[in-house]
Parts: structure tokens; C-alpha cells; sequence
């Protein structure tokens, strides 16, 4: 069970990835992110160095009073100055050393090495101690303005980094706080309005899918909030219901033409054939052709009929589970005397088993018009048979139908499944040129193909025809 579930986690990953709203919420996710880190640097240094500014600036204010106090009370004075401010809390740093860099007096317990021994800014942060640190090992960060006296005497007077950093942890903690909060938000907010628009387009998905198979008076779903779907959904609607009113149209043009035409043909070939049943031989041979006739006109407009209700997908009988073995077997066994007039045996591999979702009827006629084809098409060849098949191939029940006769041209494959084409230009053979337009059109309402190949696409002559029907198996349907 576990090797399942992990097994379909990266397909249920894959899928999500591959919707437009998922990938455009994930970049947008991305590009916040390193927007909002950017921004938390750029703040936290902005602070920084604003702090450590203003720091500077109070220390040299500082030194500049001392160097005034110095001026005008001497050396006593300045120290008296420096010991007091020392013992200020929040002070400044205070030291006051001797020419040889000994700390004589001040608020510092221990400097850097190195610190006092050039006079102004130091180059960069130095550590010192504290009177009164919990452990002689602690240290802190400091900068600090050093000058000499007169007799050699050293004054540094500096500043704690430690309310800079603080600052700076702050601001960037509080930055990446309202980062965090705005995040968390910017996906409730993707979550609540995005699994919406995602479900609209679901619905919308599943509209078409059902006009696609045929339902033309579907539309797709608006919910009167007047957005950009909805307004899209108005404008495929109102295009729908106009090719639904042409399709209409020309459907009953079609299916009027052809019974208006049918009801005459089937009265001329009554008529026919009752002078047939009176007439002399001559009249008899003449008739014969004309009712020869009048059922080949018959034929085609009840194939163009089939075909025009097939490809609309509103005249088909209901589906049901079939076997296509059994169906195969059916059709092969009725034309089998046929097979045998043209000097042909029909040879049948069927895999039992082989169930499919499917309209009995529609399919047994695509076969019966294969089959047919072979028969007209597949005579002169060796060995003298044709072979129907049903098995199981790449998740796919396939039904073929392969002769020996004289093959199509591999050019020609998708010209022979268009109405009305045949490649016989003599039309020596009986036939309209419409089964395998009829057979196309039954495999796409079973959410199957028709595909075609040579029997022996090794040999330069006599090479065959393969037409194989693939069917989705159920579940994939």
C-alpha cells in the first residue's frame, strides 16, 4: 500500500505542475520570495548603517566637547569629565591610558591589543571586556575615536556595536514576520479564489468534453459574476448555439435529400422488378441492371446516412459491454461463403476476453466493411486467406484485418478513409467508397483509431493490407 501511494505521488505531482494556474502561482510564489528577501537585506543594511552613522556622529560630537573641556581645564578637568561620564549607565566607552598604552581609568576592563596605539578612527570593530562580564572569556564589539594628549596620554572614546545588531536583528526579524504573515495570506487568498477559478475551469473542461462527443446543445457554465470567464463562456455559447442551429440545418438538408431521394429509388426498383416479373429476355437483362442500380444508390445514401448520425453522435444506440472476439467471429463466419466464391479462406486468432465499452451494431458493420474490403481487394495474393485477429497490445485491445492482395501506398492512407474516394479509378470493383469512411467514423465515437500497414512490408510486390481497430481498454475510456 505504502509503495503505492508512493508510487502515485509523483503522478499526482506531475499533474498538478502541468496546470497553467499551478506553474503561474509558483513563479509568483518564487519571485516574491527572493523580491521580499532582497528587500530584508536591503532594509536590515539600510538600518544598519543609518545606526552606525548617527553612532559616529555622536562620538565625534563627543570628542569634540572633550577637546573643548581639555582646552580650557587642563588635564584635571578632563578626567574628572571622563570619570564621571563613565559611571553614566548606557555611557559611551572611556578609556584613559597611559603614554606606554597601560588602561590608567574609564569603563573598559580590557581593549585589543593594538587598539590605542593610533590616533582616530579605529579601522574596524575591536573586541574589549566589561567590568562585571559573567565569564572572563566574553567579549563585545565596539568602535571607538582615539587622540593623544600633550604628555602622551591616550583618550578613547567609543561606542558598543551591540545596539546596531540588535537593531538589525530586529528590523530583519520583524521584516521576515510580515514577510511570513503576507505569504501565508497571498496562499489562502491563491487557495480560496484559485481552487475556485480552477473548479470554473473544470466545469468548463467537462462541458466541452461532452459537446466534443457529440451533445451540441451543451454550454459552458456561467455564473453571472461577469469576469473574464464569464464573458468568455458567453462568447463560446453564442458561437455553440450558432453551429448547433447550422449543424441542425445541414443535417436536415442531408437526411431530407436522401429520403427524398431514397422513397424514388426504392419505387423505381419496385417497379422494376415487377416488369422483370412479365418481360421478355431483353427487358429482363435491362431491368436486372436497373435494380442493380437503384440498390447501390440505396447503399450509399443508407452509408451516408449512417456515417452523418455516427459522426453527430445523437442517432447511436446505447453502449454496452461486448466481446470484440465474439463480435469478429460473428461477422467473419457470415461472410466466410463469400470469401470462399473468391478463392479466399478466412483465418480467425481470436483472444477471448477482450471486452470493450461499445455499440454492438456499429462495430460488427466497421468489421463487416474490413472484411469486405479484403475480400474485393485481397483475391490473386499468397498465400490465398485473410487473417482476423483480436488480442491485447500497449494497454490496447486491437482487431485486425489483413490480406495478401496488392496493398494501398503508404501516401494513400488517409485519402481511402475520406467519403467517396477509391483507389480502383476503373471502379471495376463494386462498392461506394465509404466503409472505411464509415469504419474512421465508429472508431472516434469509441474514443478508438483505425490505423493501416503493409501485411509484408518487406517484399517490393504483393505486400497486403493491415487495417487494425484499437480500442482503449474500459478503464481508460
Amino acid at each position: 500500500m505504502a509503495e503505492r501511494m508512493a508510487g502515485a505521488n509523483p503522478g499526482r505531482l506531475r499533474m498538478l505542475y502541468r496546470n497553467t494556474a499551478v506553474r503561474l502561482s509558483a513563479l509568483y510564489l518564487i519571485l516574491f520570495a527572493v523580491g521580499a528577501a532582497a528587500l530584508i537585506f536591503y532594509i536590515t543594511s539600510i538600518s544598519e548603517s543609518q545606526l552606525q552613522r548617527r553612532m559616529k556622529a555622536s562620538v565625534e560630537e563627543e570628542v569634540s566637547i572633550l577637546d573643548e573641556i581639555y582646552s580650557r581645564t587642563g588635564i584635571q578637568g578632563l578626567l574628572s569629565i571622563l570619570e564621571r561620564q563613565s559611571r553614566q549607565p548606557g555611557a559611551n566607552l572611556y578609556v584613559i591610558a597611559g603614554p606606554n598604552g597601560e588602561l590608567l581609568a574609564g569603563n573598559v576592563a580590557k581593549l585589543q591589543p593594538g587598539v590605542i596605539d593610533r590616533e582616530g578612527w579605529t579601522d574596524r570593530p575591536f573586541l574589549y571586556s566589561r567590568f562585571g562580564d559573567r565569564s572572563s572569556g566574553e567579549k563585545h564589539n565596539a568602535v571607538a575615536h582615539v587622540f593623544f594628549l600633550e604628555n602622551g596620554m591616550r583618550i578613547l572614546v567609543g561606542r558598543d556595536l551591540g545596539e546596531p545588531e540588535n537593531a538589525r536583528l530586529l528590523v530583519r526579524q520583524s521584516l521576515m514576520l510580515a514577510m511570513g504573515i503576507m505569504g501565508v495570506g497571498a496562499l489562502i487568498i491563491w487557495f480560496a479564489i484559485g481552487r475556485s477559478a480552477l473548479q470554473r475551469i473544470d466545469r468548463m473542461s467537462g462541458a466541452a468534453q461532452n459537446i466534443m462527443a457529440g451533445d451540441l446543445s451543451q454550454r459552458l457554465p456561467v455564473n453571472g459574476s461577469g469576469d473574464e470567464f464569464d464573458r468568455l463562456s458567453v462568447s463560446l455559447n453564442a458561437m455553440l448555439a450558432r453551429m448547433e442551429r447550422l449543424d441542425e440545418g445541414l443535417r436536415q438538408v442531408s437526411d431530407n435529400i436522401a429520403h427524398d431521394l431514397k422513397t424514388p429509388l426504392t419505387r423505381l426498383r419496385n417497379k422494376a422488378e415487377s416488369a422483370l416479373a412479365g418481360g421478355d429476355e431483353q427487358h429482363a437483362t435491362a431491368l436486372e441492371d436497373v435494380i442493380g442500380e437503384s440498390d447501390q444508390l440505396i447503399r450509399t445514401f443508407n452509408a451516408l446516412l449512417m456515417i452523418s448520425r455516427v459522426e453527430a453522435g445523437s442517432a447511436v444506440a446505447e453502449m454496452s459491454d461486448i466481446d470484440l472476439g465474439a463480435v469478429a467471429g460473428e461477422v467473419a463466419e457470415l461472410y466466410e461463403p463469400l470469401a470462399e466464391d473468391e478463392g479466399l479462406g478466412i483465418m480467425r486468432d481470436l483472444a477471448p476476453g477482450c471486452g470493450v465499452r461499445g455499440n454492438r451494431e456499429l462495430v460488427g458493420q466497421a468489421i463487416s466493411n474490413l472484411i469486405d474490403n479484403a475480400i474485393k481487394y485481397g483475391s490473386g495474393g499468397e498465400p490465398a486467406e485473410i487473417n482476423v485477429t483480436v488480442g491485447r497490445r500497449d494497454g490496447a485491445f486491437v482487431l485486425a484485418v489483413s490480406d495478401h492482395g496488392h496493398g494501398i501506398p503508404e501516401d494513400k492512407y488517409e485519402e481511402v478513409t475520406k467519403r467517396f474516394v477509391r483507389l480502383d479509378e476503373s471502379r471495376s470493383k463494386p462498392g461506394t467508397g465509404l466503409g472505411l469512411a464509415l469504419a474512421v467514423a465508429v472508431m472516434e465515437l469509441h474514443g478508438g483509431r483505425i490505423t493501416f500497414s503493409a501485411t509484408e512490408p518487406d517484399r517490393a510486390t504483393n505486400r497486403g493490407l493491415r487495417v487494425e481497430m484499437v480500442f482503449p481498454e474500459p478503464k481508460a475510456v
